[in-house]
């Protein structure tokens, strides 16, 4: 099983963050949470209460006094910041950080990231024990973070690129995608029923309008039960004249 990242807060002010940030990272299935000289003392009860249903991650928790010491046995380590640093490190965006994350721990290495203080994010003393930076394409005029917000979309990144979630879907509910020859069936129904209307006029102009007709029908993902439906209503409108009030 591939090893999750760590996820480092470095000297967090807020008890409530922390937790917080424990439950942003259990919503995307990581628990390994690692924290350095949190500023009101650990354990914390405004840590738990915020945590909700994530207490097991700070339950789990790393805590220590030195950055270095939940570093030491790690491979590749990240530095989340929203500010320019005068170091020459490779600067990623959430996205690649956790692809390249996801590659790393697949491969047996050992990942954390590193998440500064409320007040004023990481120090550049910080920074330089990490490899790599991840820059979040924030406004230029707005950059501050909250701490668990930063969390919850280094987690989110991470979840994504987890090859079983596919980016998109389309729910059935229990209905099957109608076939070609039951798009035929309406097609060939609903151009007679308006053929028999004079709908399709002036007469150079039919051939188009029966083009783009049939293109809007077939770029909808009909169900069979939408053909059915479709065929009800063509014959309610064409067997009924129309009402005059």
């Amino acid at each position: 099983m591939t090893q999750t990242p760590a996820f480092i807060l470095v000297r967090p002010q807020m008890g409530e963050n922390i937790g917080a940030a424990a439950r942003a990272m259990l919503n995307f299935g990581l628990d390994r949470m690692r924290i350095v000289g949190p500023r009101d003392g650990w354990p914390n009860e405004r840590a738990v209460a915020l945590a909700s249903g994530a207490g097991r991650v700070l339950d789990a928790a790393m805590v220590r006094d030195e950055l270095n010491a939940v570093c030491e046995d790690l491979n590749y380590v990240f530095a989340t910041t929203a500010r320019a640093r005068d170091l020459t490190k490779p600067v990623m965006t959430p996205e690649r950080a956790m692809e390249h994350a996801r590659a790393l721990t697949a491969s047996g290495q050992k990942v954390g990231v590193m998440f500064g203080p409320e007040r004023a994010g990481l120090e550049n003393e910080d920074i330089v024990r990490a490899d790599a930076i991840i820059s979040v394409p924030v406004n230029p005029e707005f950059p501050s973070l909250n701490l668990a917000q930063c969390v919850l979309l280094t987690a989110y990144e991470w979840k994504r690129q987890d090859g079983d979630v596919p980016p998109e879907v389309l729910e059935l509910a229990g209905a099957r995608l109608a076939e070609g020859q039951d798009v035929d069936k309406l097609l060939e129904r609903l151009v007679t029923a308006l053929d028999a209307r004079r709908f399709f006029w002036p007469e150079h102009k039919a051939d188009s309008m029966r083009a783009n007709l049939e293109n809007m029908l077939r770029r909808l993902p009909l169900t069979e039960t939408d053909t059915r439906t479709l065929h009800g209503v063509i014959r309610h409108l064409a067997d009924r004249p129309v009402r005059e009030d």
